[in-house]
């Protein structure tokens, strides 16, 4: 028996070995997997395939892996702008792209701003003599800014186009919350700052309204005069002025409809357009299905041409998303982890400038100061310092601004919402109604406040007014210094209004027009470095090495979640269902979650982005809490 055990100690003692060995090399085949990079070697003679599913960003979010797999869904798909444009002036000078094909089947959008500087590049594109060739079933106003760039514009015959404009309502929940019994205490200043009226009023102000005509009937103009520059054969006066005379026109054929307003080239199903640009670039030869044609994706051809991420003399810190304190993001501004970046490429020799790329409706008062603060380091050290304004740039995302030598912008870029607010909800009405009373002995007026339960004093309303004021008065003084203007002079075209571009530059809150290679070649001039001996790096860039793998695991391309914006037009209404949700999620954790006096530009228009996996998890958790009330 002695000789059996010790037997079989030796067998368990090899077969858990053997699960260390197996469980090492698991681990380490899936760490080669996941740190690999896409293969330059799959570039090759043809077309350059850029497959735009998705949402066209300032900075693609990170991917969380575990609350990815958790969730069962697919992170939303994430396209950087600025690889694109760096793909598309790539394309114009390679031998070995023919054509470009933007497949824009499942686009859904991605700012004005981002769609005028990638129809820049693709013009670049075309009088590099290459052609660019878009299709989708269904296009809509983002999908023509970019297609009007384009050589051939195709249509599926069951799909169309419609320009629906900028503009549409917001949510009011005065309400709801009155409803719900939830007081809400709001501080601010600014006749404009109509980031709390959501939770005030049911409709906006006379002042909010007056705001948003002058805003989006600029954005609209703007948008008219780019696409009917790039394509002058679209009657888009028609299609606009009475768009039911001109559907009804083609017996209510979308298509036909579209054909014939100059809004598309060609109808044919995606093996027909296929046909039509092997005709250009020449068949795929490896394969006989119908349709294809030789191609290079993008990932891999980005792969090849490089990134220049790694080094350079230009610093590049993009501020994407609400601006928060603490690490998070990409994807989102924290504070703590842009400050941290700045932090330690001024600890370098090697740094000669910096740009600022802004694309953020602000936020936290506390992070924007943060970020500025470490801004103005690099300008202590005489450091060249610029600031790229992208879609959006309002609130806080201007108050990170504030120290810099110069401000670049484009005609569509919405910035200014200089003005300040908090909100915090109380409970005491609600609390009163399920029979809860709040009651005890303070010291003085300040005891065991803020109350949520028992309410506010009047104290701590006037100390909490007063703080926003003064907030509101230290970001008026910023920006007076900043822009060589007196502290009233801003004040008028502060109290929290949203300008466009613009406007902008002629109230002087913008120095010039320029995307961020402009800003970018401007503080390489400023920091005396000699043409063609310099580069950019981009700051925190470098995408986790499994984020690809995420990706394509969790992606079901037989589900209707992964084909958002694709299908007819009627299959649109999927993306603002969505779009829909995560309005409503961001309202409510701006009620519920406010830490601090905040700089935000609700009011601002927002841009086709994804609900997040956090976003979709506070909303239930939200729902859930109030139907257990």
């Amino acid at each position: 028996m002695s000789f059996i055990g010790k037997a079989w100690k030796v067998i368990v003692g090899i077969k858990d070995a053997m699960v260390i060995v197996f469980l090492l090399l698991f681990f380490l085949a899936l760490f080669s997997i996941l740190s690999a990079t896409p293969n330059p070697g799959q570039v090759r003679e043809g077309a350059l395939y850029i497959d735009m599913s998705g949402y066209v960003v300032e900075e693609r979010a990170a991917v969380d892996p575990v609350a990815t797999l958790l969730s069962g869904r697919a992170p939303p798909v994430e396209l950087q702008a600025r690889d694109l444009v760096r793909a598309l002036d790539a394309a114009a000078g390679d031998d070995r792209i023919k054509a470009v094909v933007m497949d824009m089947s499942a686009f859904v959008g991605g700012g004005q701003v981002h769609m005028q500087a990638i129809g820049e590049a693709m013009d670049r594109v075309r009088k590099a003599d290459k052609p660019v060739l878009t299709y989708a079933v269904a296009y809509g106003d983002d999908h023509m800014h970019l297609a009007a760039h384009a050589s051939e514009v195709w249509a599926d015959p069951l799909g169309g186009a419609i320009i629906a404009g900028p503009g549409g309502a917001n949510l009011y929940y005065a309400e709801l919350l009155d409803k719900l019994n939830i007081n809400t205490r709001v501080y601010r200043v600014g006749e404009f700052k109509s980031a709390v009226e959501p939770y005030i009023l049911n409709g906006p102000s006379d002042a909010a309204r007056e705001n948003r005509e002058a805003l989006y009937g600029a954005l609209w103009e703007e948008w008219q005069a780019n696409v009917k520059k790039a394509r002058p054969s679209l009657d888009l006066d028609r299609v606009i002025g009475d768009p039911v005379a001109w559907v009804e026109a083609s017996s209510g054929d979308l298509a036909e409809a579209a054909l014939e307003a100059g809004l598309v080239d060609n109808l044919g199903d995606s093996v027909e357009f296929g046909t039509r640009v092997a005709e250009i670039v020449g068949e795929d030869t490896s394969t006989k299905k119908p349709g294809t044609y030789a191609k290079s994706d993008l990932r891999p051809f980005l792969a090849d041409i490089g990134n220049g991420d790694s080094s350079g003399e230009i610093a590049v810190v993009t501020v994407a998303g609400t601006i928060v304190d603490g690490d998070a993001g990409p994807g989102a501004a924290g504070g703590a982890r842009i400050a941290g970046l700045l932090n330690d490429a001024l600890a370098t020799d090697d740094i000669k400038g910096l740009v600022v790329r802004v694309n953020s409706p602000g936020g936290s008062v506390l992070a924007s100061e943060e970020i500025r603060r470490a801004v103005q380091r690099f300008r202590d050290k005489d450091i060249p310092v610029a600031v790229s304004f992208a879609n959006v740039a309002a609130s806080g995302g201007y108050w990170v601004a504030t120290s810099s030598d110069r401000i670049f912008a484009q005609p569509e870029t919405i910035t200014g919402s200089i003005g300040v607010f908090a909100v915090i909800p109380t409970f005491e009405d609600a609390a009163a109604e399920i029979g809860v009373n709040a009651e005890g002995f303070r010291t003085t007026p300040l005891s065991g406040q803020p109350d949520l339960i028992a309410g506010l004093s009047p104290e701590v309303d006037a100390i909490l007014q007063a703080g926003v004021s003064d907030t509101y008065s230290d970001f008026l003084t910023r920006v007076a210094e900043a822009r060589g203007l007196t502290v009233e002079q801003v004040d008028t075209m502060a109290q929290g209004r949203v300008w466009d571009g613009g406007t902008a530059r002629q109230l002087g809150l913008v120095d010039q027009f320029g995307g961020l290679q402009d800003a970018i070649n401007w503080v390489a001039e400023k920091a005396e470095l000699e043409e063609g001996s310099w580069s950019a790096r981009f700051l925190g860039s470098q995408e986790a090495s499994y984020d690809s793998l995420i990706r394509q695991l969790m992606t079901d391309t037989s589900a209707p979640a992964a084909n958002i914006g694709s299908g007819d037009l009627f299959s649109l209404a999927a993306h603002q269902r969505e779009a829909l949700l995560g309005q409503i999620t961001r309202d409510a954790q701006l009620l519920a979650g406010t830490r601090g006096v905040q700089a935000y530009c609700l009011e601002c228009p927002s841009e086709a982005r994804p609900m997040t996996l956090r976003e979709r998890g506070s909303l239930f958790e939200l729902v859930g809490a109030w139907l257990g009330r």
